[in-house]
């Protein structure tokens, strides 16, 4: 069975986002880019011009699903207010062409790429380029492109694993979730 899994890192200048396509449980990257959005003055041109492009590449590809970053708390009230807006017309057009929509935290995308959740943009990079063995003519200037691909990475890695089974941060973690199996097995 094949899918197709379109990541986007919102952004109000430079939009990332990245196609995988999962074959017998194996992904590899179909393609990467950006929306460049900086020769907009108008914040509303922007938007809509996100909207087009948006719609332009899910047509284009026709994902299953779309995994996108969720915006991160900063300090700048006006800047995570433009951001949200970017973030939510991308939703919109995938919502408009019924792909169901995935939201991931910037650290929980780190974590599940590189096992550290304060990961920087390069080493989110780096180890999207080895996993996907991807050819370095192929990736770009701009890591808002590989903080897509790893949006989509990180869903991909989430599929087999729903959000409603237990995780565990360490093997204490572990038996503290479980005392009552941990009781029994001892006493047999």
């Amino acid at each position: 069975m094949e899918k197709i899994i379109m990541g986007i890192d919102p952004g109000t200048n430079i939009m990332g986002y990245g196609i995988l396509k999962v074959v017998g449980g194996k992904a590899q990257m179909v393609t990467m880019g950006v929306i460049d959005l900086r020769k907009f003055a108008d914040g509303y041109l922007k938007l809509g011009h996100i909207f087009e492009r948006v719609t332009g590449i899910i047509d284009a590809y026709l994902p299953d699903e779309l995994a996108i970053e969720a915006p991160f708390f900063g300090k700048n009230v006006q800047s995570m207010l433009k951001l949200g807006r970017a973030q939510g017309v991308a939703i919109a057009a995938a919502i408009r062409h019924g792909v169901p929509i995935h939201e991931y935290a910037p650290m929980k995308i780190k974590m599940a790429l590189t096992g550290n959740g304060a990961a920087s943009k390069e080493q989110v990079a780096g180890m999207l380029q080895r996993l996907l063995k991807i050819d370095n003519s192929e990736m770009g200037k701009f890591m808002d492109a590989t903080d897509a691909l790893a949006a989509a990475y990180c869903h991909y890695l989430q599929m087999g694993r729903p959000e409603s089974e237990a995780h565990y941060r360490g093997w204490k973690d572990f038996v503290n979730k479980n005392q009552d199996k941990v009781w029994k097995s001892k006493k047999s």
